[in-house]
């Protein structure tokens, strides 16, 4: 594996467009009403956006995001229009900076909630059901363990909060956000998706625990899947070899941040630390690990 460089550090995106908006990692620029998304190297965790960098994460996250779009097309319409912008004529010139961390895609009018798929019991949804039995709602069996495979996966979604917390939704407080005809229509498409991929990166050794998906909407109505998919920011995962219930194994995610940041000092409220130099690098190798299992390519 490549030496880490410091050249390979994006933490910001200055482009002589519109500026759409400034994401927790994405910065957003319009171009001809259309949507310029360009990934950064920066990472959060626990609502904050940490001040160190991880060299080369807004690559993966793009392109193993343009792979399952192009992968899941057929299956569901999505909002790309051109995976590699950096080749047309009116954006060649900013390749140095966009190439292989930009999407171009539609404008969409977007859901405000994020659609959240779990296969097993972890996380939050674990500290949830010990509690209550239950994660947004939706009744579990008793007895279930730590990292236990649901007998099917269930649908629990949240907000969509750009600066704070996302918050847990039942089915019910979804339907009353976004109405029952598209609530369900989104719960079916995500659970189906999550099966599809599922399944794909099993047989490529890759276990996916949970994910996220965003939509929108287009001027005729149809729901289109956007943001990202099943990324290292999106997505639990873990090697098959690795699993075992009872323990959670080893993550190709940020996870590895937030377990170094739940064992140090800082107290989640206040200016997260700057993360050492081996944690990032140790990231930097997961993220980069992860995109060549499930693609089957260096990045």
């Amino acid at each position: 594996m490549e030496s880490m460089d410091m050249k390979t550090k994006i933490g910001s995106i200055d482009l002589p467009l519109t500026l759409f908006k400034r994401g927790k990692v994405r910065d957003v620029f319009e171009v001809d009403n259309q949507l310029l998304i360009v990934s950064t190297d920066r990472i959060s965790a626990f609502d904050y956006v940490l001040p160190s960098l991880i060299p080369d994460k807004g690559k993966v996250l793009n392109q193993l995001s343009a792979f399952w779009f192009r992968y899941t097309k057929d299956f569901i319409p999505n909002h790309v229009v051109c995976d590699e912008p950096e080749k047309l004529e009116t954006l060649k010139a900013f390749a140095p900076i966009i190439e292989k961390r930009a999407i171009l895609t539609r404008k969409l009018t977007t859901y405000p909630i994020e659609a959240i798929v779990r296969g097993y019991i972890v996380g939050s949804g674990w500290k949830t059901y010990q509690r209550t039995g239950e994660i947004c709602g939706v009744q579990l069996p008793p007895g279930l363990n730590f990292a236990d495979k649901f007998p099917e996966p269930i649908f629990t979604p949240t907000t969509k909060a750009d600066d704070g917390h996302d918050e847990n939704l039942t089915f019910e407080q979804m339907e009353n956000i976004v109405g029952k005809t598209d609530s369900q229509k989104i719960r079916e498409l995500s659970i189906s998706l999550f099966k599809k991929v599922s399944q794909d990166a099993y047989e490529k050794g890759i276990i996916i625990a949970d994910t996220k998906f965003e939509y929108g909407k287009d001027e005729k109505g149809n729901i289109i899947l956007i943001d990202e998919i099943f990324t290292p920011d999106s997505s639990r995962f873990w090697k098959v070899e690795d699993y075992s219930p009872g323990k959670e194994p080893p993550a190709f995610d940020k996870q590895y941040v937030r377990n170094y940041l739940s064992q140090s000092s800082w107290d989640k409220n206040s200016p997260p630390p700057e993360l050492p130099n081996d944690v990032i690098a140790r990231t930097r190798e997961k993220y980069l690990e992860i995109y060549e299992i499930l693609t089957g390519n260096p990045l």
